[in-house]
């Protein structure tokens, strides 16, 4: 049985064959995956896997969290919620989330 630390998914199991031939397992964490837009899930651009949490983000509202199609359909979304001219139950689901924060700004 591997050690509670090993069960989760963030490690991957490596089979390998010792030189005494014995089979074994060894686990090895995860490599890092390039961050998604959360609404539409396309690849972030510009955002780095390494480095610290300044280097990982953009400095832009929703940085390193929509993409800026994303953002900027959020931005109008917002607007028109403050103006009156569309209600917050006419937004999709996902995106509902992000016009409510932007709207309490």
């Amino acid at each position: 049985m591997p050690k509670p630390m090993h069960r989760s998914h963030s490690f991957r199991k490596a089979h390998r064959i010792t030189r005494t031939g014995r089979n074994v397992i060894r686990y090895r964490r995860a490599a890092p995956s390039q961050p998604h837009c959360a609404i539409c899930r396309t690849e972030l651009h510009g955002i780095s896997v390494n480095g610290g949490r300044s280097r990982r983000t953009n400095s832009r509202l929703f940085g390193g969290v929509l993409c800026a199609n994303c953002t900027a359909e959020i931005v109008k979304l917002g607007s028109r919620v403050e103006h009156g001219d569309m209600k917050l139950t006419d937004i999709g689901i996902r995106q509902r989330a992000y016009v409510l924060q932007l709207v309490a700004h």
